[in-house]
């Protein structure tokens, strides 16, 4: 049984979103974790790894936990909120700068001045996209766990065809002014809205930040981050659509030099269950290199 506290945090566009507090109330550094797809504030299984007696960490929902859900937006109302769709069938993809810094205001008001994102699967894409976006100083890096493109992935799982007319249904939603509707399930059996879709697995989409698919774009979303990164890929990653190894001399190659550490946990799956105290280690030593 691991001790936490429980918070609730308020975005800027005023959304309530909530999580957990691991580790002490008064550290001097706090790495945020940031889930990936339909996950939530209790995927924390490498997280509390992490805790030490200068280190909490924070686990939050952003609004793309579970599958189909719903947030709170406060407002002036009787109730005082009213309910936005959210999970990962609904979020738009860049609503994640305000979620995140939610959390990194937060963090900022419990006198903690270190900050680093760390995120796991597409949260990966959404710390990058935030660094990318919203320049912080109290954010003093990035760690990225499985940095897997979601487009790449799915082009080798699923195959051009099947992708290919989905997205033709999706665009046409959008084109009608549904881009909240489901696809049919005939059409993409997970279950996404139009724009969602679209976001996830099209090459020009604003998620589509690790683009390794195709050599010939460049990477213009992760060049702009500014902080160091570590990035850390699961060694039989069974989304990975390239061996773990290629995906890191890719980073290796449009980060500049210095500004990224790579490696990859053998023998551990997308979710690194097992390599957990090697991800720890790497983890600490990377923030023990930033002091």
């Amino acid at each position: 049984m691991t001790p936490c506290h429980v918070l609730e945090f308020v975005t800027p566009k005023k959304l309530a979103l909530h999580g957990l507090w691991f580790g002490p109330k008064r550290p001097k550094r706090v790495i945020i974790y940031i889930h990936g797809l339909a996950a939530s504030a209790f995927q924390r299984d490498l997280a509390e790894h992490w805790v030490d007696t200068y280190t909490a960490v924070i686990t939050f929902s952003n609004r793309g936990h579970d599958k189909i859900t719903k947030v709170r937006r406060l407002d002036n109302s009787k109730k005082g909120y009213h309910s936005v769709p959210a999970g990962e069938s609904h979020e738009i993809f860049t609503d994640c700068v305000d979620d995140i810094e939610g959390a990194v205001r937060f963090a900022r008001k419990q006198g903690v001045r270190e900050i680093y994102l760390a995120g796991h699967s597409t949260g990966c894409q959404k710390s990058v996209y935030y660094a990318s976006r919203k320049p912080n100083r109290a954010v003093r890096g990035l760690i990225l766990l499985a940095p897997i493109s979601d487009y790449s992935s799915t082009l080798w799982q699923y195959g051009k065809r099947k992708v290919a007319r989905a997205t033709a249904v999706a665009r046409a939603l959008v084109r009608k002014g549904r881009k909240h509707e489901l696809l049919p399930h005939a059409v993409w059996q997970d279950v996404l809205d139009a724009q969602r879709f679209l976001s996830l697995y099209t090459p020009e989409s604003a998620e589509e930040v690790f683009s390794y698919a195709r050599p010939e774009r460049q990477p213009r979303t992760l060049k702009k981050v500014r902080v160091p990164m570590l990035v850390l890929m699961a060694g039989k990653d069974e989304h990975g659509d390239l061996p773990a190894t290629e995906i890191a001399k890719w980073f290796a190659r449009h980060v500049p030099k210095g500004r990224v550490h790579t490696g990859v946990i053998p023998n551990v799956l997308h979710g690194f269950r097992g390599g957990e105290k090697q991800v720890s280690s790497l983890v600490r030593r990377f923030i023990a290199q930033k002091k």
